[in-house]
């Protein structure tokens, strides 16, 4: 299922009955609506970027192509180079290239925390710089620690930020499995923003929601509360990922136009609680 939400019209669901061009249109009447959240201001971890190179003991960088390209078809080899993932001038840098590498004729970075930093609730930020083009897709996001267990969807999954193409739209979205062992996915979007500048993305993810918010303005929010409809895994620890993947199903592929080398910026990673 998917959600997009118009801050004038509300939050609107789309359920796929049939294919993936057939899709009818429910009302939300279980998830949005507004509640409190915590008041998040104590620092407890951040990745500054003022170093030299990547601070390993926060991050892991992966390798190669994933399975059927990160389960989304995507066209990048994913490495730990420096044409690829460093720091410099006080900023993480991760830069999509067209090459030929590792049998595919695209290469970028992907690192997370997995293994090393998780959290359970807070405000969970990130300043961040994205390119844009056809087939371009940055994206900071989260997936729970226990998904070496039990996999994806199960382990749920929080996307903080995610662009594609060309589009002013940044997109917020949480992925699970419900009650009943079908994948399910919630989000909304935030239209007009300007990418040629630096925005603050971040989440307020408390016991009851999780909310959405770029540059300090909320767009859209997610009821968690008891587990409601199968949504048990947003009370569990969760790991940062920040990437910039090439091509996949949703993007597409780039084509003549797409600026390469493209490079996501990200000034620091923090988290508040």
């Amino acid at each position: 299922m998917y959600v997009s939400a118009d801050l004038n019209q509300g939050a609107v669901l789309y359920a796929n009955r049939s294919s993936i061009d057939t899709w009818e249109k429910f009302k939300i009447t279980e998830f949005g609506g507004s509640s409190p959240s915590p008041d998040y201001k104590t620092l407890v971890w951040s990745d500054e970027f003022n170093g030299s190179s990547l601070d390993t003991s926060n991050w892991t960088c992966e390798i190669g192509t994933g399975h059927n390209g990160w389960g989304n078809n995507e066209l990048q080899y994913y490495t730990d180079r420096p044409e690829n993932v460093r720091v410099s001038g006080g900023h993480l840098i991760i830069t999509a290239r067209r090459e030929n590498y590792g049998g595919r004729n695209y290469t970028s970075a992907r690192i997370k925390t997995q293994g090393k930093r998780n959290w359970t609730y807070g405000r969970i930020e990130a300043r961040i710089k994205i390119p844009t083009g056809q087939g371009l897709w940055p994206a900071f996001w989260m997936l729970g620690e226990s998904f070496s267990q039990v996999s994806w969807p199960y382990c749920g999954e929080i996307d903080i930020m995610e662009h594609i193409n060309n589009e002013s739209v940044t997109h917020g979205t949480i992925h699970w499995s419900d009650h009943n062992g079908n994948y399910a996915y919630y989000g909304g979007a935030t239209w007009n923003l300007d990418f040629s500048q630096f925005h603050v993305y971040s989440i307020e993810w408390s016991p009851s929601s999780i909310k959405w918010f770029v540059d300090g303005n909320q767009f859209f929010e997610a009821n968690i509360a008891n587990g409601i409809n199968g949504t048990d895994e947003f009370h569990k620890p969760f790991f940062i990922i920040l990437n910039l993947a090439v091509g996949g199903n949703w993007p597409g592929s780039p084509n003549s136009s797409t600026p390469f080398p493209a490079e996501m910026l990200v000034d620091y990673v923090r988290v508040y609680q």
